[in-house]
């Protein structure tokens, strides 16, 4: 099993910048993807960045320039930093775990950002 803890949500302005962190916790694998997804009201969780215990990143095309995910792999964390917010990125983001040895995935409890004046 493996826990996950977010923080750093919160409510800020529209150009303003967040920072999210996540801690796993339990049985990990040294060989995984972490990453961040967020799912905004009335739509479908997605995808935001992820990145591998190498150090390989992907992001989605619309948080591209704006947002740097990063990890500490001795920590078992993983970071989200969020600049140049606008109110479209307002949503519930949770941290993500998928495991290589086993192909299991784990979700945090997710934290709040809200982007408005």
């Amino acid at each position: 099993q493996v826990q996950l803890v977010e923080s750093g949500g919160g409510l800020v302005q529209p150009g303003g910048s967040l920072r999210l962190s996540c801690v796993a916790s339990g049985s990990i694998f040294s060989l995984n993807v972490m990453g961040w997804y967020r799912q905004a009201p009335g739509k479908e969780r997605e995808l935001v960045a992820t990145i591998t215990s190498g150090g390989s990143t992907k992001y989605t095309d619309s948080v591209k320039g704006r947002f740097t995910i990063s990890r500490d792999n001795r920590k078992n964390t993983v970071d989200l930093q969020m600049n140049s917010l606008k109110p479209e990125d307002t949503a519930v983001y949770y941290c993500n775990i998928l495991q290589y040895g086993d192909g299991r995935a784990y979700w945090g409890k997710g934290t709040l950002v809200t982007v408005s004046s």
